[in-house]
């Protein structure tokens, strides 16, 4: 399927890789709309994005929010949904409420923006989720995380079956320089990097576009549904 006057809406479309999903859906001349909580992430991406897109504040951790938002800007042609928080910390140690959050931030913030996007989709249209390698790979410290990301996962593909012929899709990504890191001390996060790219097959951790260039797969193969697609550098391998 041809991206071009498609409608596409991101959320999560002001930086890392929905920022890099909306520049690759823009070079395709799809019409875009990012959304995100900071205004001022969104008018910087639309300036690094260009021509054909618009921009809508959203915290799609809320509920009522999510609805309005799909109620005002009507049909669209594909949703991708790659906001979302990743929390870590041991079991025995973490603060129940910080799990709680996550899965607020990542598990009920996708489930909604699906819900209230699907009845405004069109019937060759698409829905993107986002999981995440620990869902498939035990690590220590994501406990929560992983069951997030499997719980994303399974949402995914029973709605392939709940809303089709609307394809749902899911892409599951390893560790990828985006700025959901950007917190931790440059030497730290650089040789965080290089120890987890260096186990790698790929011998690199994941960039933005590395992940866009599925997203955009997954938006154009009208025969691609109830997929959980890995990016991840042969993460699981090792």
């Amino acid at each position: 399927m041809k991206l071009a006057n498609k409608k596409v809406v991101i959320i999560g479309g002001s930086s890392g890789i929905g920022l890099e999903t909306a520049k690759l859906a823009v070079e395709q001349n799809a019409e875009v709309i990012i959304a995100g909580r900071s205004e001022d992430k969104l008018q910087q991406a639309k300036s690094e994005i260009g021509s054909n897109v618009t921009t809508h504040t959203l915290d799609f951790t809320k509920e009522k929010e999510v609805q309005a938002f799909f109620d005002k800007i009507g049909k669209l042609d594909s949703l991708v949904v790659t906001a979302g928080i990743a929390t870590y910390g041991n079991f025995l140690e973490v603060d129940t409420s910080q799990d709680r959050d996550l899965f607020e931030g990542k598990f009920w913030g996708q489930y909604h923006v699906a819900k209230y996007a699907a009845p405004n989709l069109a019937e060759d249209g698409s829905i993107t989720l986002f999981s995440g390698v620990v869902a498939y790979k035990a690590m220590e410290g994501a406990s929560a995380l992983s069951a997030v990301n499997a719980a994303v996962s399974g949402l995914g593909q029973t709605l392939a079956l709940e809303l089709a012929p609307v394809r749902v899709n899911v892409v599951s990504p390893g560790v990828i320089d985006t700025p959901s890191r950007y917190g931790m001390p440059e030497d730290e996060r650089k040789a965080f990097y290089d120890a987890v790219g260096g186990q790698l097959p790929m011998k690199r951790v994941g960039q933005p576009e590395d992940v866009a260039e599925s997203v955009i797969y997954l938006l154009r193969n009208g025969f691609s549904t109830g997929e959980v697609l890995h990016v991840e550098g042969g993460h699981r391998l090792i």
